[in-house]
């Protein structure tokens, strides 16, 4: 008797932006196989993620040169995700246009302005080509392709040329060929289940324990130090006098509290005794911790 093969249904993973976009492409890499979600705002991605209509979320949280994604850093803090993963896409930028068209044609070209930032060289060689900032990369392709401009492109990756059918008129029109953008994994963070068998190591460990992958060697939290003398000092020596090595350091405003910051820390260690420690050091000194995530490094 032959039995029917039981579909499984893909993994869903949201992302900000369009289909075919950078985001897009870290998904993929990231959740082989995965049922992409696509989300017109930030917050959405991060409401999804929370309420459990999606199991995850890839997002990108810092280029190598325009800097930290600063929206993705705030909600990372006020929200109830964790971070399980990262990883390293290189940025390659292409002149995307209909079907049919030419670069000759091209007068104008549309995409997200930090993309057009980064394209600086190529507006330099075509004079003739006006700059047009869009809300998306992959956004704008999907927008010249489908309204058939005759003169227009858009600047995006080559998953947005495949996902609208558009035509590639150029590739590696980036400034810096050394061009990065870290994305992270993240999902919900539930608390951890409780019960009157459970073991006391386990009623111990932070809530976040469970949701630590295998091979994670890397650790990224918040924290907000009190107002007292030396408490910046005191905060990095938790870390030296472990010889812990921290990756990244960066302090952004906190949001409805003028003037007051919040530290953003990466550390290569992942869930061992001296991080414990010094997060419980940390503790000590600071107004709030929050551990954003422990991850394997990329």
């Amino acid at each position: 008797m032959k039995v029917a093969a039981m579909k499984v249904a893909a993994v869903k993973v949201a992302i900000q932006g369009e289909l075919g976009s950078f985001s897009h492409e870290a998904a993929e890499q990231m959740v082989p196989r995965c049922s992409v979600v696509s989300c017109a705002r930030s917050a959405e991605v991060f409401d999804r993620v929370e309420k459990g209509s999606v199991a995850a979320a890839v997002i990108p949280i810092e280029n190598s040169l325009a800097g930290t994604v600063a929206e993705h850093a705030d909600l990372l803090v006020a929200r109830d995700v964790f971070i399980q993963g990262e990883f390293l896409l290189r940025i390659v930028h292409n002149v995307i246009a209909a079907p049919g068209v030419k670069l000759s044609a091209v007068r104008r070209v549309l995409s997200h302005p930090v993309a057009l930032d980064q394209c600086r060289d190529f507006f330099r060689h075509h004079t003739n080509i006006e700059p047009v900032p869009f809300y998306d990369t992959a956004g704008s392709v999907k927008h010249v392709v489908a309204e058939n401009l005759p003169d227009a492109a858009g600047i995006a990756g080559r998953h947005a040329a495949r996902e609208y059918s558009g035509k590639i008129l150029q590739t590696g029109v980036e400034d810096d060929k050394r061009n990065f953008t870290r994305f992270f994994l993240i999902r919900k963070a539930r608390p951890q289940r409780t019960g009157t068998r459970q073991k006391e190591s386990d009623a111990s460990a932070p809530p976040y324990q469970r949701l630590i992958p295998p091979g994670a060697n890397k650790t990224s939290i918040a924290y907000k130090l009190k107002n007292q003398p030396g408490a910046l000092f005191k905060s990095l020596s938790v870390f030296a006098l472990r010889d812990i090595s921290l990756s990244k350091i960066e302090s952004r405003p906190m949001r409805g509290r003028p003037w007051e910051y919040v530290f953003y820390v990466d550390f290569l260690r992942g869930d061992d005794e001296p991080a414990r420690n010094a997060l419980r050091h940390l503790g000590e000194v600071a107004e709030f911790v929050k551990v954003l995530g422990i991850y394997p490094a990329a």
